[in-house]
Parts: structure tokens; sequence; C-alpha cells
């Protein structure tokens, strides 16, 4: 079976790395199932995953078929057995929401006009511009509740455990994603019911706030859907927290469900949404439905194109938030890691770089991620309705009669030209799957803050000035700083940092005891949290704020503890125009920081904040406060990434980088994983397309690499394979055996290999030698090499 410990996945006690890639069953003709399958295997892939679409078995009458007896393709069971007969295990994804482009969300069409009471409203009282149901509106809970009494009676019998391949459930896919992508709050009378209790609950000033609150029904809804600004600013901080608590009830519902048919003892998924960016709204919205439970795991679900340093610096992100929230056993999953093409129009609009999918997983698999499902491996053809919906097509999905063009293997089973690489990347995450399994990154002493609520920005009426304000402020201020210069100068110098979860009243490991927080400050901040920066700061911590000085809480009140405590006053913020164009220096050294141009600033002042940042007419925009044994840098002006400046800012709070990474082009990521055998690996991506000199700083030592364009490395730094320890690698292993080790093309210039072992050594290869000090064998070579041990 599959457990969950310590941040590994765990098949029969065993850590494994879960590398799975999408075929839908129900888009391909049954006789192709057995080739769609091989081809995932021979790619390297251990795991099959699918939705398994309630739209596609439910027949026009509302009767189910699973068994195959109105459709070939409708043979669920046969489909898992063949992934079984493969050696591959099986992630169900049944719903009742799969997205997948399928029509009405994967939905059976009966349910809008059978229970007209579950299709919400919005902001003032506008039909929902989606296809998104109120989730615990009785009529549909109990409509989900007969599809899983169908579905998962059938998954229960193939579990692991029980001699099957299934080794994980995922309940419903991107809960809340409708309503966000839309601006439409699911809105019912039942849901508003549900409202006015939790505020009467979580608000002291409940009826202060409301005045409709002690109203009718009536009353009640016009004032939550059409909001006047009095009560704005509460509403979008009640309804989204409040949402959140109601997601989680409803994946307990699917979880008490799916259990009460036989499945239990798998992890469920919960596939998250708005992650993209480096974005953690997704996280924000579902965050008590796996937070810290037993049972479940989050995974990841990204759309984001080539390896730019945009994109190197959101997927690093993105991971450290997401296991942020986790507890210390939860481990970091992606169940949509976009692979193909990316030409999702079919169209010849894009084609992504070869090496785009192995850039990104090497990053994930450093960072800890356990499970990596390849989206979508393989294409199909969306087959007809059983009855005609005269939408244009009539077909399962809106994508008409081909679906999954850009995939790794087309619609027809053709091979993309994305398929051999996507291919040799898993092959090497399989080879290298005992330390990766197990491996966790070896991090400073340096975190990203993560505020939850800055994210949760989903939800706001369209007329509401105090919403937007708020709303603005929070997304031009958050996560990895303004134009992602927290995040990216702190990656791009070597910094390996994770994040925390600011506003958490228990702490996480992944962030508990890091004496330095990096944070992206915005006006408007949670009275909790800005306590948390303060007591922060006041216990000896370092605190780097890059943004504006925060003055109010989420709903536009004053607020100024972080800024008492401080002893700060700010200006308003000065934009640049046509004839206004602020550039600001490091007040003491221009070496840190020479005259750069900025899009803004905002002044500060103190009586014991130092300068530290200045415009060039004058103005104090950035300063330093001491506050006992701590110190806060704030940096307020629309600063670009800048290696020299927060590399100093950092190392000035106490941040000192265990591994010092120097590039001739910027965009060479670095960091270090040690697994629980006790091997150590160093983590190498170039994702320029130029060939850098690097010099890497590690343990006392100076390692001098060039990395090829496009190329992720995986070096040993200490590893136990066959009858050899590797002490150092400038080169990747790509066969391992007892007898012998195989290397691919160095990092560097020349290939250096140093092995610790008692046995022979000979090497093969351009220029090879094998030269032996005691137990030391240094082998060298100017290109691949294959080095026999015995």
């Amino acid at each position: 079976m599959l457990t969950i410990d310590r941040r590994r996945l765990l098949i029969h006690g065993e850590p494994r790395l879960i590398l799975a890639g999408e075929i839908h069953y129900f888009r391909v003709p049954r006789e192709q199932w057995a080739a769609r399958i091989a081809q995932l295997a021979e790619s390297g892939a251990n795991t099959v995953a699918s939705y398994i679409p309630w739209v596609f078995h439910e027949l026009p009458d509302g009767t189910l078929d699973l068994t195959g007896a109105t459709r070939p393709e409708r043979d669920l069971a046969a489909f898992l057995d063949l992934c079984a007969e493969a050696g591959l295990w099986f992630i169900a994804r049944p719903g009742p929401f799969q997205m997948a482009e399928l029509k009405n969300e994967g939905l059976p069409y009966r349910l809008y006009t059978e229970h007209p009471e579950i299709v919400p409203v919005g902001w003032d009282g506008a039909p929902a511009p989606s296809r998104t149901v109120d989730y615990l509106a009785p009529a549909f809970l109990a409509e989900a509740d007969r599809w899983y009494a169908a579905v998962m009676p059938l998954l229960a019998e193939r579990l692991i455990q029980h001699g099957g391949p299934i080794i994980s459930v995922q309940l419903d896919n991107e809960i809340g994603m409708l309503a966000w992508v839309t601006n439409s709050p699911d809105l019912t009378d039942d849901l508003l019911s549900d409202l006015r209790g939790w505020i009467r609950e979580h608000r002291a000033d409940a009826a202060g706030t409301y005045p409709a609150l002690e109203e009718d029904d009536a009353a009640w809804a016009r004032a939550v859907r059409s909001p006047e600004e009095a009560w704005a600013g509460a509403l979008r901080v009640d309804l989204t927290r409040f949402l959140r608590g109601r997601f989680a009830r409803y994946v307990d519902h699917l979880r008490a469900a799916a259990e009460s048919h036989g499945v239990r003892d798998v992890p469920f998924l919960i596939n998250i949404h708005g992650t993209e960016q480096g974005s953690a709204l997704g996280i924000s919205q579902l965050v008590e439905t796996y937070s810290g439970r037993p049972g479940y795991l989050s995974g990841s679900d990204h759309y984001a194109g080539d390896m730019t340093l945009d994109v190197t610096t959101d997927m690093y992100v993105l991971n450290a938030f997401q296991q942020a929230v986790h507890d210390d056993d939860q481990p970091l999953t992606s169940l949509e890691f976009e692979a193909g093409t990316g030409d999702y129009g079919d169209g010849m609009e894009r084609l992504a770089e070869p090496a785009t999918a192995d850039l990104k997983s090497r990053l994930f698999v450093a960072q800890g991620n356990r499970m990596l499902n390849y989206y979508l491996f393989a294409g199909g053809h969306n087959p007809p309705l059983d009855e005609p919906v005269g939408d244009g097509n009539d077909r399962l999905a809106f994508t008409g009669r081909r679906h999954g063009f850009a995939a790794p293997v087309g619609p027809e089973g053709q091979a993309s030209p994305t398929l051999a690489p996507l291919a040799a990347a898993m092959r090497q995450l399989a080879l290298h799957e005992r330390h990766l399994a197990s491996a966790v990154e070896e991090l400073d002493d340096l975190a990203l803050g993560l505020v939850l609520d800055s994210y949760a920005t989903e939800l706001r009426h369209p007329d509401s000035e105090v919403m937007g304000e708020i709303v603005r402020d929070l997304e031009l201020h958050r996560g990895p700083g303004q134009r992602k210069a927290l995040a990216r100068s702190a990656l791009f110098q070597g910094y390996r940092f994770d994040a925390v979860d600011v506003a958490s009243p228990r702490p996480r490991s992944g962030g508990a005891g890091r004496s330095v927080l990096m944070l992206a400050s915005s006006r408007h901040l949670d009275p909790h949290v800005q306590q948390q920066l303060a007591d922060h700061v006041a216990g000896g911590g370092g605190l780097l704020l890059l943004g504006v000085l925060p003055e109010r809480d989420l709903e536009g009140r004053p607020c100024r503890i972080l800024a008492d405590s401080l002893g700060l006053s700010a200006a308003p913020v000065r934009h640049d125009s046509s004839r206004f164009h602020p550039s600001v220096h490091w007040t003491e050294d221009r070496a840190v920081l020479d005259e750069t141009r900025v899009g803004w600033f905002q002044e500060l002042s103190g009586p014991d904040a130092r300068p530290v940042l200045t415009t060039v007419d004058g103005e104090t925009c950035g300063v330093e406060v001491r506050r006992g044994e701590g110190r806060a840098i704030l940096l307020a002006a629309g600063l670009p990434s800048h290696l020299g400046l927060f590399g100093h800012a950092l190392e000035r709070l106490g941040a000192v980088p265990g591994l010092r990474l120097r590039s001739s082009v910027p965009g060479v990521v670095a960091t270090t994983t040690r697994d629980e055998y006790g091997g150590r690996m160093l983590h190498l991506l170039n994702v320029t397309g130029y060939r850098p000199d690097v010099t890497i700083e590690l343990d006392g030592e100076r390692i001098d690499l060039r990395p090829a364009p496009h190329t992720g490395y995986l070096l040993a730094r200490g590893l136990d394979v066959g009858r050899a320890r590797i002490e150092e690698a400038n080169a990747e292993l790509t066969a391992i055996s007892d007898e012998q080790l195989s290397f691919a093309e160095p990092a560097g210039e020349r290939l250096r290999v140093v092995l610790r072992t008692d046995a022979p050594v000979t090497a093969d290869g351009p220029g090879a030698r094998a030269a032996r000090s005691g137990q030391k064998v240094l082998v060298t070579a100017d290109g691949p090499v294959s080095v026999h041990i015995g």
C-alpha cells in the first residue's frame, strides 16, 4: 500500500518516486489502450493517471455504465487491469468535477435541469457564467453520492493493498477554480444561510458590521450579493475565509463517501489550481481541505511554458509555498505537470523547448516532489454525446473531435517532438530514484514569507472601490515580491530557501526556526500577521521587507502594529510619470546599488531608522531598524532583481548562504539534497541558451563549471552506487551497475570524478584516465566515460 511518512511516499514500506502520465481511456479506442499504456511504460513512467468522467459513464436515462455494456471504452475495470498487467500503478481521478475540457466540467447534463437550486448566482444575483454548482447543495451531494456508490466499489477492488494498481484517489478537481476565474462567488440561498451563521460565530462585531445580519433572508441576500461600501471590506475577508472551511467540508463529505464504499487506506489527493506564476491563490482557497490533515496530499497544477528566468523563479516559489502549509509527513506532489509542445490551440503557435519538461522535473524533485503526473501524456478523440445537445459539436468536450494535440503522444498515437526528451528525463529520474525518493533539500537560514490572505483575491464585487483598492494592493505586493525581486535575487545567487506560513498558529517544520524572513509587504496586512512579524524582530530575528509600509488591515481599517513596533511613518507613494523619473541608490555605498531607475517609491522616516536606500533627490525610501537583538530592513521602492543589493541586505540581517553561486550569465540555479542513506547531490540547472562560467563555493571548496545550455545535472557529492562511493563528480550518471558506472558529458571543460573503493578501477572514453591514491580514484576524461569497477 502507499503510505505517507516524513515527506516520503512509501509503497510497501519502500520510498518511491511516482512518475505518472495522464492517459484518458475514454478518449482512446479500447483496442489502442494497450499500445498507449506501453508507450508510457517505455518512456520510463511507473504510473498511469486518468480522470474518470461522470458525464461519460452516465447515460441519458440516468443509469451508469462502468462495464462497457453500451460502449467498449466505458469498461473502466478493463483499463485498470491493463495498467496492472503492464506493471504500472494507477492514480484515479473520479471527480465529481473533472474539468479536462469536458462539457459541464464533467457533470451530467440532467443535474442542471433536475436540480436548478444547485446552480448558484453571484454578485447582484447574476447567474453563474460557468457550469459550477453549489458544492454543499443537498441535491448535488446526493447525486455525487450516487456516482461514488457506482464507481468507488470498482476502485476499491483494485487498490494496491488488494493486489490492484490503484495507489491514490483524487477527490474532485480544482475546487473553487470556476468561481475564481469568473469572479462569481457561489451565493445560493443555502450558502448565504450558512455564511450568516459563520459570521455570527467568528466576528465579535457581527451585527455592527452587517446591519442586515438580523433582518430577513431577502435583506441578507441583498447585503451580500450587492454589498454597500460600509461592509464591503469586511465581506471580502469573511467570504473568502468562510469558503475555505466550506471547501473542507465538501472534501470531507467526498472522502466519507469513498471510504463507505471500501476506498480506504490510500492518500486522497487535492488538486490545487492557480499555482502558475508562483501564485498561492489555489493554496489559499484550499488550504483547509488538506493542510496538516492525515490521509490528504496536495498536488500542484501548472502550465507555465518554457523554463525562463521568470518561470524558474515561479516554480521554486510555488514548491516552497506548497510545502509551507504541509505538516512533517506530507510531501510535495504535482498532479498536472505540464508536458508536451504547449500548442494547445493546435495552430503551430508554440513549440516548447526540448529541455522544458526535463528542467522543470529536476527542479521539482530537488525541492522534494515525490509524485509528478505528466499532463497530458497521450491525446485522443472526444466521443459523441449519447444524446445531441445542439452545441456546435455534440461531443464530450468543447475541443472538438481531436483532443490532446499538444501531448507527447498525439491523438492518433503519433509521437510528438517532445516525447523523446520527456522519456529521457523520466529515465534519468528513475535511475536516481534511490536518492530522490527520500532526498531533502539542504536549506539556508532563510525563508520567504507566505501570507495566504494576500492571495485571497479571487472575489471582489466589480463596483466596489473598497474591495478593488485592497485587491490591487495585495496583487502588487505579495509572494516573491514585485517583479519577483526578492525570490529571484536570492535564488540566482545560491540561496536555498523555503517558505513559512506567517499567519499559522502552529509552527511548520519547513520555516520554523529560520532566523531571517523576507516578505513582500503591502499596505493592507492582517493584524495577526503584523504582530507575528513584530514579534519575530523583537525576538532577535531578521526581516527584509520589499514594498510599502503596512498601515491598514485587510478590511481597509487603520492598523499600524508593525509600523509602530519599528517606529516608522510613511509618506504617500510617488509613482513615475512622463515628467517624473525617480532613481535610487544604496545610501552608504553605491557599489551595493548604484543609481537605479524605479517606477515608484515611498518616503520613510522614524527616530531609530537608519537610511539605506535614497532617491537622487535625497528622500529616504529604505531604512534599517534595530529592535533589541533583531533588525529589519524595509525597501519601499519598485526595485528590480539585483544580486548585490539583496545579497548585501540578507547577509546584513544574518542570512549567510551555505552555497555561493556566481555565474557569468544569470539563469543558473544550484541546490543540494541529502537522502536518508547519507547520500548527497548537487543539483545544477542552466535554464539559459548560453554556456556560462559558473563558480560554486560549497563546504569550503570551489567548484568551477561550464554547464551546457538548457541543461540540468544531478552531480553526486557523496553517493554510494554499486561497489563504490562517488565522493564528487562534475558529470551525471547515466547507468549504474555493480561493475560499471557510466557518466554523461561533464558540466565543465573535462570530466572529473572522484571514487572511493578498494576494487580495481579502469575507465573507457576519450582521454580517459584512472589514477589511484589509497582508497580514492580520480577519473578524468575529455567526454563521456564508462568506469569499470572490479
